[in-house]
């Protein structure tokens, strides 16, 4: 049974007022934050940008698990891997069933392309910090052109749902009055700005051909 978005907002909640403790900031990406934004799909999953490089990923990890026993880890199914996979219970059992469980992504700028975003310029809804719209947008473009590009069946199949989520958050900005042009988007680092109009245009052609003017509605030169 996959988790509701009642469970998702919830779990977003405990996690990030446990790094608050330790003087965290944080912010939702990902799908989470598209729900936010008001993209209809439930998230199945939490993912968070912890806004500081004082902590590894691993110990970011370990932070949850101590201060709460529902947070729980097991080892990739990369055999090769030397990261262990953190999920929330959703059961008081003490047997975990990650399948029935709720898979907690805990990343830190630098990681993905995730980019540190200033304490300023992360927006709040419900009560929720969450990445900035502009962003929000460039990483799931990314997310869908790595997808593509991945070699498993079951991360290429993911590329059609991130389609749907890529549309519709953008037709939200729009709407919104989004503009990478905006001075509140001068932050934003080169490095993602730079390869920003190469993976919109790849979107555009072999993702959603009909996104292309919207793109540019934000300001989004398209070769």
């Amino acid at each position: 049974m996959a988790p509701t978005s009642d469970d998702v907002l919830d779990i977003a909640r405990k996690t990030i007022k446990i790094f608050s403790k330790y003087g965290l900031n944080c912010c939702l990406f990902g799908s989470t934050a598209s729900y936010l934004y008001g993209v209809k799909r439930t998230p199945n999953d939490v993912d968070i940008v912890v806004l500081s490089n004082a902590y590894s990923q691993e110990t970011l990890k370990e932070i949850l698990v101590r201060d709460d026993s529902h947070f729980y880890l097991v080892g990739s199914k990369n055999r090769r891997a030397t990261y262990r996979v953190l999920w929330y219970s959703l059961s008081n059992s003490s047997f975990h069933r990650p399948s029935l469980d709720c898979k907690v992504d805990i990343l830190i700028p630098g990681i993905l392309g995730i980019p540190m975003v200033p304490a300023e310029r992360v927006h709040t809804i419900a009560g929720l910090p969450v990445m900035p719209m502009i962003p929000q947008l460039l990483l799931k473009v990314q997310g869908w052109s790595d997808h593509r590009a991945s070699h498993r069946s079951d991360m290429q199949q993911k590329q059609y749902v991130d389609i749907g989520d890529i549309d519709e958050l953008l037709a939200i900005a729009v709407a919104e009055g989004a503009d990478v042009r905006a001075p509140e988007c001068k932050w934003l680092p080169g490095s993602m700005t730079g390869v920003a109009s190469t993976r919109i245009w790849s979107y555009t052609l072999r993702g959603s051909a009909k996104s292309k003017g919207e793109w540019k509605q934000l300001g989004f030169e398209i070769p």
